[in-house]
């Protein structure tokens, strides 16, 4: 069963002393995109964070945050920067003098600077990156139940959908030879009144009809779609993304509507169309959640 772009998945677990949580968030996107949320101290493993959840999502917009319940001991240590504290102290001492400025230079000022409390980044936090991964997949394994579950959902209406679009076609399908049998008359009918009583060359008028015909028939359009919603179906039964190969179906099912409806020169076929149409626009809306 195809999965949804919709889902959520959480997860928890130890990491170098400390205790991690793990939240992903997916919404409906055209292609995979990814914003990670990363504490500082996990900076170093981003690509490689991405890199997994590339391997388990295919499309949606991803939105992965990764944050400390409870830091490492050595996480809330801070180390100074001398170098660059005694930098900031002789620059603005120096920017003193030359422009005879007032005041004092004091600790919470140096202390304020970037870079002169400097808090550990991984390497110095010895953080263990095969600790975090487990963690990370439990929260993905979560996701994908979810993305399931939606999809069978979803798959379950979009074939509600599909009979629906099937049960029209099979109405103008039913309907079109009693049409062309109505327009035969019809042109009959026109063809004595502008006569009036003269003779009626029925060869030519039989020719003429035959044309007719088969610029209004739509056996082929009906039959594409059918063979459309027949692929619809077997797209539904596969794993993996089908949301773009049935977002393409659709579009191709539209057309075949709407040709239909050029050709239709009818009011039964007409409403048929309107049908089908409100019937492929709520499933192009269903698709567009399906990864």
């Amino acid at each position: 069963m195809p999965r949804s772009m919709t889902g959520y998945g959480a997860a928890e677990g130890s990491l170098s002393g400390g205790h991690v949580a793990v939240e992903i968030r997916t919404v409906n996107h055209r292609h995979f995109s990814a914003q990670l949320r990363l504490p500082s101290a996990l900076a170093p493993w981003e690509v490689e964070i991405r890199n997994r959840v590339r391997e388990r999502i295919g499309r949606g917009h991803v939105t992965l945050t990764v944050r400390w319940v409870e830091e490492p001991p050595e996480a809330t240590a801070l180390t100074v920067d001398l170098a660059r504290a005694r930098a900031i102290v002789d620059a603005v001492s120096e920017l003193k003098k030359r422009l005879d400025l007032p005041g004092e230079i004091d600790l919470a000022f140096v202390a304020r600077q970037p870079d002169v409390l400097v808090p550990p980044d991984a390497r110095d936090l010895a953080l263990e990156r095969d600790e975090l991964f487990p963690v990370l997949d439990a929260a993905l394994d979560a996701l994908d139940v979810m993305r399931t579950r939606e999809g069978t959902a979803l798959a379950e209406e979009l074939e509600r959908l599909l009979k629906a679009i099937e049960g029209e076609t099979g109405r103008v399908s039913a309907r079109a030879p009693e049409r062309l049998a109505a327009e035969r008359d019809r042109l009959h009918r026109s063809v004595a009144e502008l006569l009036d009583g003269r003779s009626l060359n029925d060869e030519r008028l039989e020719q003429e009809i035959a044309i007719l015909a088969d610029k209004l028939d739509v056996t082929e359009e009906l039959v594409r779609l059918r063979t459309h919603i027949a692929a619809c179906r077997e797209a539904l039964g596969e794993e993996g993304e089908v949301g773009r190969r049935l977002t393409f179906l659709g579009q191709e099912m539209l057309r075949e509507v709407n040709t239909v409806g050029s050709k239709a020169n009818d009011g039964v076929i007409a409403r048929s169309v309107v049908r089908l149409k409100a019937e492929l626009e709520k499933l192009r809306e269903q698709v567009e959640n399906l990864e």
